[in-house]
């Protein structure tokens, strides 16, 4: 197994020094579901524009550009953009969030703190008719690196 990159020698926590690192265009998307009852799927899906949907969309954007104060060893990062997409399906809400940077390091972080903040938006909206609701399968789906 490969050290792992927060912890120094002796075990103490650290940051990762990027400082040597070239810029680069990084973007990571990051998915997860929020899995329902259909008829709570149903009310979902039957909402205005401006809905629960929107909220949660917002929440992501808004907390993948907060990631660095919720992650203790996360970098602050440029972010140059940040999209979440919500859709409801016949048991649930799938999610799906992209971050980008030019940068030296990754927005794998961003994205993740990003479509959970969502998911978590979702499952808040919806509590009080579906007490079964279930958050899974938070996961990076793709990062990416190119020159700059």
């Amino acid at each position: 197994m490969s050290e792992l990159s927060h912890v120094d020698e002796a075990g103490r926590l650290r940051m990762v020094d990027v400082g040597g690192k070239a810029v680069s265009r990084r973007r990571a998307t990051a998915r997860a579901t929020v899995r329902m009852a259909p008829a709570t799927a149903a009310r979902l899906r039957a909402l205005p524009k401006g809905d629960a949907l929107a909220a949660a969309e917002l929440a992501g954007i808004m907390a993948a550009k907060r990631t660095s104060e919720l992650i203790p060893l996360c970098h602050p990062l440029p972010l140059t953009v940040v999209e979440v997409r919500a859709e409801v399906s016949d048991d649930g809400v799938e999610l799906l969030a992209s971050a980008e940077t030019t940068a030296q390091t990754g927005v794998e972080m961003e994205a993740l703190v990003a479509v959970s903040v969502a998911a978590l938006t979702v499952y808040d909206m919806a509590k009080a008719v579906d007490k079964e609701m279930v958050v899974e399968g938070v996961r990076l789906v793709e990062k990416t690196k190119e020159p700059v």
